[in-house]
Order: structure tokens, then sequence, then C-alpha cells
């Protein structure tokens, strides 16, 4: 029998505003209460339906209450089995560690170890830092501008997010921050591909430099497309370098697959489109199957860290394992992996062709189904790499007359300018087309002439 709840949005999100802390975020830019969700749509407490291209930041990898999911969750209880093992193994527990491995690389499957974490991703990147430093014996760490790795007090530390950083004291030392690659935007103001090359350059220089005053690191750490910071894609030559430069050097490299990983960007994991490995990849989000659940992959030969160097209460959370395993062995079974490729060509093709009509879309890019549209001010002058300055109002505006059609997106990067895209990875080509059609009537009645 469905619950009839009787209670509006606008009660529910009062009731929210009274009781929840401050520092809550998306239901300031989101004002809805969500009654039911199922695939790629959720419906609000008086029934207005909605296409979710937010799914979670990015961990509804098969959507809203998929049936796989439903099963993995009816099984564990009707089974009897243990909700909560902190880190003592179990059946379910090694079937999803086999079905993780099997995920992997050829070149990882024989060397790889796993480390289960607390609930979020954040303290999987905290586990990563740990577990380099104590391998390396090394402090500093080379992390990116634009980056962000979590809300922790060590995430925050080696994320380029200045606000919430303002009001914190002491944040993590020898933490050395590199320009990304950020082609429209470029560091260096001359934009296009040489942005990239320029950035690998000065990278091996400062590492070689006897006078660059830091210190041999532990480890260099970044997303090979940044989310929060604005869905940028690093170019695939500008990750191999990384790679080598890494390698060269016996500097460990830390990937953050944390948003990218279990096929939002067309590879199963994101590394794999420029053909590297890294010693140590992050994962959370899609890996639980909707569940909370993180995990580090790690290269055997770092695993140098003692018992209990990184616990956490929750890392034994064995529904996530289960529903983690049914995400990973569906997405294989239907080929979610490709799909997403396929899908994330159609949303960049077709937003390509928004952005000729609308000159206030200064920057298209993405990777797989892991896309955003950057929204300037194409009156005023340009910088010397070609980019007009962000309009973060416009952004906004698109991101609520969309809500009024019945479409979630979410926006993000520099001054808060970037719409992003991250749907469900089971969208359907039909679906895809009316998520288009929305936005550019939103952006149609956003745009002040």
């Amino acid at each position: 029998m469905t619950v009839q709840y009787q209670i509006s949005n606008k009660e529910l999100l009062s009731q929210q505003e009274q009781r929840e802390s401050n520092a809550r975020s998306y239901p300031r830019r989101i004002p809805i209460a969500i009654r039911e969700a199922e695939g790629i749509f959720i419906t609000d407490m008086e029934g207005k339906k909605y296409y979710d291209c937010l799914a979670g930041a990015g961990t509804l990898a098969l959507g809203h209450n998929h049936p796989v999911i439903i099963e993995a969750i009816e099984k564990i209880i009707r089974d009897k089995r243990p909700l909560h093992t902190l880190d003592l193994t179990t059946p379910v527990k090694e079937e999803f560690v086999n079905e993780l491995f099997s995920s992997l690389p050829e070149e990882l499957k024989g060397r790889a170890k796993v480390h289960f974490c607390g609930p979020t991703g954040g303290d999987a990147i905290e586990a990563a830092l740990k577990l380099v430093k104590t391998a390396t014996g090394r402090q500093s760490i080379l992390t990116f501008q634009g980056g962000y790795h979590g809300a922790t007090h060590g995430t925050m530390s080696i994320s380029g997010n200045l606000g919430p950083k303002k009001k914190v004291q002491g944040l993590v030392p020898d933490t050395h921050f590199l320009p990304y690659p950020y082609t429209y935007r470029c560091p260096f103001g001359i934009g296009g591909e040489e942005s990239h090359r320029i950035s690998a350059r000065y990278i091996e220089n400062l590492l070689d430099d006897p006078e660059s005053g830091i210190l041999p690191p532990a480890a260099m750490i970044f997303e090979t497309v940044q989310g929060e910071g604005g869905s940028i894609p690093a170019p695939i030559e500008w990750l191999k370098e990384m790679r080598r430069i890494t390698k060269e050097r016996g500097i460990p490299l830390i990937i953050d697959e944390v948003q990218t990983g279990i096929g939002r960007t067309g590879k199963m994991f994101s590394f794999e489109h420029a053909g590297i490995v890294p010693d140590v990849f992050v994962l959370s989000k899609a890996i639980g199957g909707s569940l909370p659940l993180s995990v580090v992959v790690y290269d055997k030969e770092l695993d140098r860290w003692e018992p209990g160097a990184h616990i956490g209460t929750f890392r034994g959370n064995q529904m996530a394992m289960a529903t983690g395993t049914a995400t990973l062995q569906y997405i294989k079974e239907h080929q979610l992996v490709e799909h997403a490729k396929e899908m994330g060509k159609r949303l960049l093709e077709s937003l390509d062709g928004v952005q000729k009509e609308f000159p206030e879309i200064g920057d298209v890019r993405g990777r797989g189904l892991m896309v955003g549209a950057e929204m300037v001010n194409p009156e005023l002058a340009p910088a010397t790499s070609g980019s007009h300055p962000a309009d973060p109002g416009l952004a906004s505006r698109i991101q609520q007359e969309c809500l009024k059609r019945g479409l979630i997106l979410e926006v993000g990067g520099r001054h808060g300018a970037v719409v992003r895209f991250l749907p469900p990875l089971i969208i359907t080509r039909e679906q895809l087309d009316e998520v288009i059609t929305i936005f550019k009537e939103a952006v149609a009645a956003s745009i002040v002439r």
C-alpha cells in the first residue's frame, strides 16, 4: 500500500530550515522535498515529477530504486545476513571484492590490495593520504587548483575551493597546488592545447628544481575530470605525462575516482582513457550501488601501514557491498559503460548546438556522462586566453528555470557559473533528448538582453 503524505514541499522545507544545520546546501538551490523516486525520475510532495540529472552527485549509476538494487537489499534481509561487521569478512564482502578486482585493468589485477573505509569518499581520500605518507616516509602532497576531494579537515586542505577554508584554521601543511589544464580558463593565459603542455613542463621542472622549495612529495593527487571544479576533463596527453613524471621520480600517483569511477566517463575507471594505471585510486559514490561505501585500491608495494592505521565503525556496510556487487554486475552485463560513452557524446554534441545559438554559453565540455556548460557574459571583454567573465547569476537562473520545467541540474565550477549534467547511466536516448530540450528552453528564458 502506498502511503499518501498530506504535507507540502513548503511545509517540509520550513521544518528543515528550522531544525537542520546552516551548512546544508542543496535545498537552497533545489527547494523541493522528495516523496518517491524511480529510475531517472523523482516526485516531490505535491506530485510534480522531475528528471534527476544530479543523481546523488553521481552516486546513482542505475538511478533510483533499480530492481537489482532492491533485490540485493531484500536478499540480505531475507537471508539474515549481518548488516554491520566492522572489517570482519563475510561471503557478501568476498563476492564484492571478487567483482571489484575482476573490473580492474590487467596490469593491476595481480598487484591490487583494497582497504575499506568509512562511508564517504572523503574518508577514503584521508586513508589514501595516510597510506602514501606511511609508505614513502614523506610529507608533501602535490594537488591541483580547482580540485575537490572532500569536506574533512585533511581533504579540504588539498581541495582548491577557498570558501570553506576561510574560517577553518590550521589546515594540513606541506600541501602544494599546481596548475590544472583548464583549457577554457588557462592558468597560463594562453588556452588551447598548449595549455596542458606548459602545465606538464612546469610541473616536471618544479620537481627537478633544487630550489623549488618543495621537498620530495609523498604523492600527487588529482581527478581526471574535475567535478565540483566545473566538469573539466584533463587532456589525455596530460594524464599520460603526469603518470610518466611521477613514475620516473618514484612519486605515488593517487587518482580520485569518487565521482568519475564506475562507468561515469565512458570507461569503468576514468584513468583508463589514457591507458595508465595509478598507484592508488579511490572509489565511493556509485561503488556502493546507491548506499554508503568507500574503498581505496592500491599497489601492494605500498601496503606498509600497521593494523588499525585507518579504521572506521561503518567500514563493514554489508548491504552496500551487496548493492555494489549488483551494480557492477549490471553495468557489465548491460554494457552501460559503452552506453555512457554514447550518451555523453550525444549530450556534448547537442549542447554544442545550443551553444551556437547562445553565446552566453562560453564553453561546453566533459567526458562521458559528466558534462558541464559554463555561463559567461559575452558583452564583457575576454581574457587573454579568449574566455569571457563568468556569469554565475545566469547559471543560477537557468538552474531555477530547469527546475520549474521538471529538470534537476546542479551548478558548480569557478564562481558557480557551470551548469552540470550528472544523469544516471541508464538514461535513454529519448530521456536525454527531453533533458536537452528543457535545458535549451531554460537558457532562452533566463537570458536578459
